[in-house]
């Protein structure tokens, strides 16, 4: 059977459908799009956050100025008096003199009273590997935003071909009305004429006059049906709702049904890829913890009291500063067993959508050839339907058929019309749907 239906497809004479207009109109809806712009923001963000995670490395330079007033509190208490009075009493008694003044004990408030301390502090860190992995996740966040952009692109370009494809499906069918609205006039015409020369009877004149109210009001339907594709497809690529469309002259081209499967380069696989590689860094972050931090620090400034300033006031003040964390309570073990969890979460997520992508482009070629193959017999029925009305009507204008025999005819000439112009583009969406299930579309 598969055999069979592919020399079917062959028998076509596939072309390719000419697109100019509607690649012009994808490439519209991919720089205008809303929610494309929605997307490109995410990723001007994740861009900005590795940024951010880059710059961890650099030193941080800040100016810190403080002044203090004190009174009361706490004091350190220093025995001068006690412990040199004595002594310069002595010396005054040897010298005869009184050159070695008493002394008072001293008492000094440990809060410093009408004191400054105005410095440049500098930080950096020497050593971290959790800064390290964390830009290496920000990076890959960036590539995680990147794909899920080109994810819906794919989706708006399926939709608007498939939006395309069913304004065209619209107009053709108006087209056809039309055509048919203008049959039934003239038949109703000829039958006004007929009835008063007495050559048939009401029943036709009525017929006929109902086949036209019924035509006209299929013609107003299939004009709002265009309407509303027209304002779907304008809405997809962010112009006015009301815009015209162009159209592509060709209408009678086939798409291809005999496509390679391609599934392994859908970027929903890329996804899942790169949140697997995500989560490695998430746990190589987590074991970061066990590893010791080493960071640099140096302060050049003043201090002094009283805002003096001189050469005893400047200061510089450097050192390192290292920190190992040897407990803390298994909380790391706990997040390593969670990010394991997500490991294989994805792991199986994998799987699962390796198998599904594979049954979507099964399915969407399935339903390719499916619609070919209706194409196929809708052309033929409505080559069929156009002979068979051609000889009826000849017969009635020779009084060789009823109206109803008429009638019959040209319904069925009007419903092949329009069974092969849905046919027609229904195939093309549905290799619009094959193509986002293959993800062959060639993204700019």
């Amino acid at each position: 059977m598969k055999k069979a239906i592919t020399l079917t497809i062959l028998c076509f004479g596939f072309i390719g459908y000419s697109q100019s207009k509607l690649d012009n109109y994808i490439q519209t809806g991919l720089k205008s799009n809303e929610v494309i712009k929605q997307h490109n923001f995410d990723i001007n963000k994740s861009l900005y956050a590795l940024q951010e995670a880059r710059s961890l490395f650099s030193p941080t330079v800040s100016l810190n100025a403080n002044y203090t007033k004190a009174d009361g509190g706490r004091t350190i208490d220093i025995p001068i008096g006690d412990m040199l009075n004595p002594v310069y009493s002595t010396l005054n008694q040897i010298t005869n003199s009184n050159a070695f003044p008493s002394l008072q004990n001293q008492s000094v408030l440990i809060n410093p009273d009408n004191f400054y301390d105005a410095k440049i502090h500098t930080t950096m860190p020497l050593l971290n590997y959790e800064i390290i992995y964390n830009k290496r996740i920000k990076s890959q966040q960036t590539s995680l935003q990147k794909i899920e952009l080109e994810i819906y692109q794919r989706e708006l370009v399926k939709e608007i071909k498939t939006a395309y494809y069913k304004y065209l499906q619209s107009i053709e069918g108006i087209n056809i009305y039309q055509d048919a609205l203008a049959l039934v006039k003239e038949n109703q015409r000829v039958n006004q004429s007929l009835f008063k020369n007495d050559k048939i009877n009401r029943t036709a004149v009525l017929r006929s006059d109902n086949e036209v109210i019924r035509i006209g009001a299929n013609l107003e339907t299939a004009k709002q049906v265009s309407n509303n594709a027209k304002t779907y497809f304008n809405f997809l690529i962010n112009q006015k709702l009301d815009s015209e469309i162009e159209v592509d002259s060709d209408k009678e081209s086939l798409p291809s049904a005999l496509v390679q499967e391609n599934t392994s380069g859908r970027e929903e696989l890329s996804k899942l890829t790169m949140a697997k590689d995500i989560n490695d860094n998430v746990s190589k972050l987590t074991q970061s913890y066990w590893y010791p931090k080493l960071s640099g620090f140096a302060d050049f400034g003043f201090q002094d009291f009283d805002f003096e300033v001189n050469k005893q006031s400047r200061y510089y003040f450097a050192g390192a500063a290292l920190e190992w964390t040897i407990f803390s309570g298994n909380k790391n073990k706990y997040r390593l067993k969670q990010v394991q969890e997500e490991t294989n979460k994805i792991n199986s997520q994998t799987d699962n959508v390796k198998q599904q992508l594979l049954l979507q482009f099964q399915v969407t070629r399935n339903n390719l050839m499916s619609a070919l193959e209706q194409f196929n017999a809708d052309k033929n029925q409505k080559a069929a339907a156009k002979k068979y009305n051609e000889d009826i009507t000849k017969l009635y204008k020779e009084g060789q058929a009823i109206y109803i025999e008429l009638l019959d005819a040209q319904n069925q000439w009007v419903n092949a019309q329009l069974n092969t112009n849905i046919s027609l583009y229904n195939s093309w969406i549905a290799y619009a749907e094959l193509e986002r299930a293959n993800a062959t579309f060639t993204l700019k």
